[in-house]
């Protein structure tokens, strides 16, 4: 899930477009709480998260569109192939790194909302709305899983683990970034338990082969550790029957694949709030640490995110590739364990750190030179929409591959599943710059402020001269 999955979330302070008229904001008395008008939002954290939502679906796409086994038929195939080719560049480059993003401007996005309510006697209080707010986020999640059947929403997480971060929203920046570096390392401990433990599967049977080319009688012991290790390695390989039946399910109407996914995605839910919360949690106080350093404001000097950049990618992106080339293009699991007591995994939480940074740094750099504000605008716009633009890529990507749709599922190979990333793409800046020059929110992210301040929010912008 990388991969996703998000942060849909209202921001505040520095103008958008001063060309909008105050007269153009809420028709309410200034200390009622409400949403964050356009002329109060930071352009550049939507333009960073207009550049993660397009980017989140480098990394989903094959989950919509391509059986898993597609992954280990690329990797044991020739190298020279468009398909590998593509999969090397996606998993050294943006692997983990989209989700890094939206994580990090998630914990930012929260602590900017809490920043713009104001208490009010016998109002709700600001933790009524923040947590108002997530659990509303829960219910998009559940929605996004089971109705329109994605196996990779994020939102159902990010509404939990939100929840954990609003006692931490004053807390100094640096103790931010060391409680993240913190969740980090308590998720490499966790992974390593689980690495020791398979290579120790691993070397009982080594043992076992050992004594058997000894001719040496196998215990009991030696026997299970035998039959367990074949077990994995039989696992490990794509079970043509089971594909089919995978496959022929997600080609099936909508009953069909409502009843296939249902125990599926509850599996992941769990499996998932359990193991990967690390992962989220960290990146989200990170963000709201950096957010506080004034880093997604663009407060920091040109010198200060030209070093990042270079830190971000110069380093980011050579791990990157041993990322790829050792650990995920391994083609030979058991003489890997055999080599490595420590997984080349353990560079993930460090290259998608450094690579998120870098890309966030590379947009800064862009957009203060001006060289090209129009699509500095645009990916403005699709950050602006974010919530609208990640759950239409589930409608969209669902109505081409689900059978209940065009039923495109595992028909294009690899690398094609991309040349369906830019047509989304183009669509959704597009959409989005049209949307917003008549309306204030996109449709979804109106539906969540409605739900949040329970009250109907105006959505269109007023003519001017009315």
């Amino acid at each position: 899930m990388d991969a996703t999955t998000t942060a849909y979330n209202e921001t505040v302070a520095l103008p958008l477009n001063a060309s909008i008229a105050i007269s153009e904001t809420f028709a309410l008395p200034p200390n009622v709480p409400r949403p964050v008008a356009n002329a109060e939002r930071f352009q550049t954290v939507d333009l960073v998260r207009g550049f993660a939502l397009l980017g989140i679906l480098l990394m989903n796409i094959p989950g919509f569109g391509i059986d898993g086994s597609a992954f280990y038929n690329i990797i044991h195939g020739p190298h020279n192939t468009a398909d590998y080719y593509t999969m090397a560049a996606i998993f050294s480059f943006f692997d983990g790194t989209m989700r890094g993003l939206f994580s990090m401007l998630f914990g930012a996005g929260m602590v900017l909302f809490t920043m713009n309510k104001k208490e009010l006697e016998g109002g709700a209080t600001v933790a009524e709305y923040y947590y108002r707010r997530l659990l509303w986020l829960v219910v998009f999640g559940v929605i996004n899983a089971y109705v329109l059947l994605w196996p990779g929403d994020i939102l159902f997480y990010y509404g939990l683990f939100g929840m954990l971060l609003y006692p931490f929203r004053k807390a100094a920046p640096k103790w931010l970034i060391v409680i993240g570096l913190a969740c980090f390392a308590t998720g490499f401990f966790t992974q390593q338990l689980g690495y020791t433990e398979y290579r120790e599967k691993r070397l009982e049977y080594v043992k076992a082969i050992s004594a058997e080319k000894a001719h040496v009688k196998l215990t009991d012991k030696q026997k299970a550790a035998k039959a367990q290790w074949e077990e994995i390695e039989k696992n490990r390989k794509p079970d043509p029957e089971r594909v089919n039946r995978d496959v022929s399910k997600m080609r099936s109407g909508y009953g069909v694949m409502f009843s296939y996914f249902t125990e599926r995605n509850g599996n992941m839910e769990a499996m998932v709030t359990y193991r990967d919360w690390p992962d989220m949690l960290g990146m989200m106080f990170i963000g709201m640490g950096l957010l506080a350093l004034g880093f997604f404001s663009n407060k920091l000097s040109t010198s200060t995110y030209a070093m990042t950049l270079l830190v971000g990618y110069g380093v980011g992106i050579p791990i990157g590739l041993i990322f790829f080339s050792k650990g995920i293009a391994v083609t030979d699991i058991g003489r890997y364990l055999d080599a490595y007591r420590v997984p080349h995994w353990a560079l993930y939480d460090l290259r998608r750190v450094l690579l998120s940074v870098g890309h966030a740094s590379l947009l800064m750099l862009v957009f203060t030179s001006r060289i090209i504000p129009w699509l500095m605008k645009v990916l403005s716009n699709v950050g602006q929409m974010a919530f609208t633009n990640y759950l239409m890529q589930s409608i969209i990507c669902t109505l081409i591959f689900y059978g209940y749709g065009l039923g495109y599922y595992n028909k294009l190979s690899f690398h094609q599943l991309y040349y369906i990333v830019g047509s989304v793409w183009i669509l959704q800046m597009i959409y989005s710059s049209i949307w917003l020059r008549y309306y204030r929110f996109g449709p979804f992210e109106w539906l969540w402020r409605s739900l949040t301040y329970w009250k109907v929010q105006p959505m269109r912008i007023a003519a001017k001269g009315v």
